[in-house]
């Protein structure tokens, strides 16, 4: 069983913004500190094996220069890879590109994963839905694999659903697309503008 508001806590969440040659883009920050060693970390962040079992089966080629493919999600192009400290790729869905990167440090405690996520403000996704949008997606991945790295079972797909469906994952889902919706504020965003687009995201990912 999952600690939701334990889980919900052991998270950051920021919001900031960069100044790319195409224009404004959001910059999202999300990251949690795990009790694992930094290579047993990087391994099940990059190893096509272990993927699937706390994020989404991943095909492709998984080195610089390598096109990936996240099963109905999804793929991009791996543009920068620091073993065990971190890689940086495209992340394009829905005809829209955007960037990932992913930094590990070790800290007194652990080990920090942190995923910055970054994407154009005209992005229709976020124009609607507010950093929900993909954050709550995020918080969900983060969480899979602290399950992954505390020895739970791997994902099964149907128990997911079957999961997210539940009271406690609905419970989990608005609970995170409410932090985005917070941090939207304090990134700068007109506080009305940034309630509706919460409630938006938040009815878009319960529904049903």
């Amino acid at each position: 069983m999952i600690d939701v508001t334990k889980q919900i806590n052991a998270v950051r969440r920021d919001l900031g913004t960069r100044v790319l040659e195409a224009g404004t883009a959001w910059v999202q920050t999300i990251s949690q500190v795990y009790d694992s060693a930094l290579d047993d970390v990087w391994d099940a962040c990059t190893n096509p094996e272990r993927i699937p079992r706390w994020f989404l089966p991943v095909s492709g080629d998984l080195v610089v220069g390598g096109k990936y493919q996240l099963e109905g999600n999804a793929g991009g192009t791996v543009q920068r890879c620091d073993p065990p400290k971190g890689f940086a790729a495209t992340w394009e869905y829905g005809g829209e590109v955007s960037w990932i990167e992913v930094r590990l440090t070790e800290e007194p405690d652990g080990v920090r994963f942190e995923l910055e996520h970054t994407a154009h403000v005209d992005d229709v996704r976020w124009a609607e839905f507010g950093p929900g949008a993909t954050g709550i997606g995020w918080d969900l991945g983060i969480m899979g694999l602290a399950e992954h790295l505390s020895g739970a079972p791997g994902v099964v797909p149907a128990e997911s659903m079957a999961w997210l469906g539940s009271a406690q994952g609905k419970e989990f889902i608005t609970l995170s697309s409410e932090l985005w919706g917070a941090a939207n504020v304090a990134a700068g965003t007109d506080e009305e503008a940034a309630r509706a687009s919460t409630d938006r995201c938040t009815a878009a990912y319960t529904a049903g």
